[in-house]
């Protein structure tokens, strides 16, 4: 749609591509044949179109004739090093992605393929997955760059469409200030009232509300709430303009209209409280909203999001398939079908792209049922669908095969795609339930048995998944009552600088004091707590908790920081970034003085979920640390990209240090965290040889049973005073029991 005196809504780069620009194009710069063929043997798919060259000079010809959308390129090439190529392509702003791969063992080489914007450094020998992963996180990142350009560019000339559809809607639109005043006004004011827009601006909404309805109408023109609680179709009457001659007809009698009406508020900088800027407010006249009897009796029993019917009518059809397969002695199942992490769609794309997916797997179910199949949405992301008259369990099995096939295809979200999987829990009638709630309940139940197995399958009820299901609901409630009841406690772990010679920091631990059990470890409880949702919860609790501490702490030890552990779930949340904020104002603490540690694995995870927090956490100014790092397979490229600011050598790498001198893995990591200017930390000291060895390849912060395990404040207060490492290193130290009981 074109506007003639504005031009196209969107710009001329969209997703729309043709074949053969649809072609993934890759570039693979080296000089080994072999190494050349093994790369495009892996990398090989009918969607990728791979070329290949020797040297700076033949790549550099081929980029002058055409892009690419990633290079792959050798460091040492015999014309030149594979730098040149990067710095050709920043010198002429090209936007290829590359990968560098070398069998360099000096950093030297990966820094610089880094600092020039490479995605990724592989160091030879790497194998398959590593050569997979790297080029399938470098063409994502591509292509989520590509969708932002894109995006910017339609959210520039799509303002121009919005002006068009807000100032010809058939809508009254308007906006007010906090006094209530008219600050915008659409044209259907003039067709609607016979005002004037222009004359309207700054005068106050009573100008044109019905004076026998203006006492009501405050309330919504005054809304400062939002969502469901703001203004929803209430009706008002607004009086015409009697000079007007634009109204929709000659009578000069109020017109009758229904608003909608909600605050408007403005955030300021990143982390602050947002500030109450006045109300927006849309109203149509009543005889425009007009619906037949059959669309209102449609619209009471069907789901307004999905247009499934809702779960009073699922009820009743359950309710007459389980009568008619009593009388004909037949089979009727019931599946409970939820998806896997759909909070992050909503987190990652907002909740009406959320709203769009949840529409487009409703029709993805559909189509895989029957004709007399039922399928309605229970809650939020979760369905049941009702199977009458199945021959036997197979039958069923064959649904549940065909969903789960279905479900591989990706769904458009936004820009790009998602892969959406489900957990699928089947109760058969008669023998796991002879009423609507024993079958609804039991396919819940088989449902849970899923989710804790792994996901994205389905199985069938069996009775003795009640004990599982009621374990896990237990310890649900308990870990629930335990948050209320203040029953979890934090313990703290001294990390101590050698060079320094005492405690710089404290590693937050939670414990849960058991009323039954006594002091329960997290590693029994953390995996349930984030199963539950309620993981978000402890950590808030953790924060708040170790920060107040921190606070007293720092009276008497200024330099002192604290650390705490975020879960990867602790990231489905957009306000994690805020909640830290707000923690740390209220107890005075600056951002420096917290880490915030999080597992190596979290940096392969979905990037548009983990990093704009991670971005909000480092522009707040908190540190990140890994705190398993070799342990997993995250990239080089992910500790720059995140900004990491600290790596903790995992306690296995630690565990196997001895007298020879030969730990390669813990000096490689010792090497990286140089090459980076990144901090590095171990944990799971325990002899003075570990230390020793440590200290030699440049690690001076260290956490371990030979300085001291995990204590409550007070025992750690004492630790904070006493704690000499280089007295302890040479066994004339009191022990940490005699310390802490002092």
């Amino acid at each position: 749609m074109v506007i003639p005196w504005e031009g196209p809504f969107f710009p001329t780069e969209t997703n729309r591509r043709t074949p053969a620009e649809s072609l993934i194009r890759i570039l693979v710069v080296v000089d080994e044949p072999s190494l050349t063929r093994s790369i495009a043997a892996l990398l090989q798919g009918s969607e990728k179109l791979i070329e290949d060259c020797g040297s700076v000079a033949e790549a550099l010809a081929r980029l002058n004739t055409r892009s690419f959308d990633l290079l792959i390129l050798d460091y040492r090439l015999p014309d030149a090093s594979g730098l040149a190529v990067m710095d050709w392509l920043l010198s002429n702003e090209r936007r290829e992605s590359v990968i560098m791969i070398s069998g360099e063992e000096s950093m030297d080489a990966a820094i610089g393929a880094l600092r020039r914007g490479a995605d990724d450094f592989l160091l030879k020998p790497y194998n398959a997955d590593q050569l997979r992963r790297a080029v399938s996180n470098a063409l994502l990142k591509r292509q989520h760059d590509r969708n932002n350009r894109i995006t910017q560019q339609r959210l520039q000339s799509s303002e121009q469409m919005h002006r068009f559809l807000v100032e010809n809607s058939l809508d009254l639109i308007y906006t007010l200030d906090v006094e209530g005043r008219f600050n915008y006004l659409n044209l259907r004011i003039e067709s609607l009232l016979g005002h004037r827009r222009n004359a309207l601006i700054g005068k106050h909404f009573s100008e044109i509300v019905h004076p026998e309805d203006l006492e009501r109408a405050r309330f919504a023109f005054n809304e400062r709430r939002t969502g469901t609680r703001a203004t929803c179709n209430m009706e008002l009457r607004l009086s015409r303009n009697p000079y007007g001659a634009d109204g929709d007809n000659d009578e000069n009698g109020p017109v009758a209209i229904v608003l909608n009406a909600m605050g408007i508020y403005n955030r300021g900088e990143p982390h602050t409280a947002s500030h109450y800027a006045g109300t927006y407010g849309a109203a149509r006249s009543l005889p425009e909203i007009r619906e037949s009897t059959a669309l209102s009796r449609h619209s009471t029993n069907h789901d307004p999001l999905t247009q499934l019917p809702n779960q009073e009518l699922f009820r009743d059809r359950l309710n007459l398939a389980i009568t008619q397969a009593k009388r004909r002695k037949g089979l009727i199942a019931v599946m409970f079908v939820d998806m896997d992490h759909f909070k992050r769609v909503n987190d990652t794309w907002g909740q009406g792209e959320g709203d769009a997916l949840l529409r487009s797997v409703a029709l993805r179910l559909k189509q895989c049922l029957r004709r007399g199949d039922t399928l309605t949405r229970h809650r939020s992301d979760e369905f049941v669908v009702l199977l009458p008259d199945i021959g036997n369990r197979e039958d069923t099995r064959a649904i549940a095969e065909k969903i789960l096939l279905a479900f591989r295809k990706p769904f458009p979200v936004g820009d790009g795609e998602v892969t959406a999987t489900i957990s699928m829990g089947i109760a058969l009638h008669p023998e796991d339930g002879d009423n609507t709630e024993d079958l609804i309940q039991h396919a819940s139940v088989a449902m849970h048995q899923v989710k804790g197995n792994g996901r994205n399958a389905y199985t069938f009820f069996s009775p003795d998944m009640h004990a599982s299901y009621r374990t896990r609901v237990s310890l649900d409630k308990e870990l629930r009552q335990a948050l209320a009841r203040g029953e979890f406690e934090l313990h703290y772990q001294p990390l101590i600088s050698l060079s320094r010679d005492r405690v710089t920091g404290m590693e937050a631990l939670v414990r849960w004091r058991h009323p039954t059990h006594g002091l329960v470890a997290p590693s029994r409880f953390i995996h349930f707590a984030e199963e539950a949702g309620i993981i978000h919860e402890i950590s808030r609790w953790v924060l708040e908790t170790g920060c107040a501490q921190l606070a007293l702490w720092r009276r008497q030890f200024p330099e002192l920081r604290l650390t705490t552990n975020l879960s990867s779930r602790d990231f489905d949340h957009s306000d994690l970034a805020d909640t830290v904020a707000r923690t740390l104002s209220r107890n005075g603490l600056a951002p420096g003085n917290l880490e915030l540690e999080i597992a190596e694995n979290l940096l392969l995870e979905n990037s548009e979920r983990v990093a704009p927090r991670m971005q909000s956490l480092r522009d707040l100014g908190v540190g990140i640390v890994i705190h398993d790092f070799g342990s997993g397979y995250s990239s080089l490229a992910s500790l720059q990209r995140y900004g990491i600011t600290r790596l903790k050598i995992d306690r296995s790498f630690v565990k196997d240090i001895n007298g020879n001198g030969n730990h390669p893995i813990v000096s490689a990591i010792a090497g990286i965290a140089r090459g980076f200017d990144i901090r590095l930390a171990a944990e799971g000291i325990e002899r003075g040889d570990q230390m020793n060895t440590l200290e030699n390849l440049g690690c001076d912060e260290m956490q371990g049973f030979l300085f001291s395990p995990a204590v409550d404040a007070e025992a750690a207060t004492r630790l904070l005073r006493d704690l000499r490492p280089s007295v302890r290193a040479h066994g004339n130290a009191p022990t940490t029991v005699e310390l802490v009981r002092k």
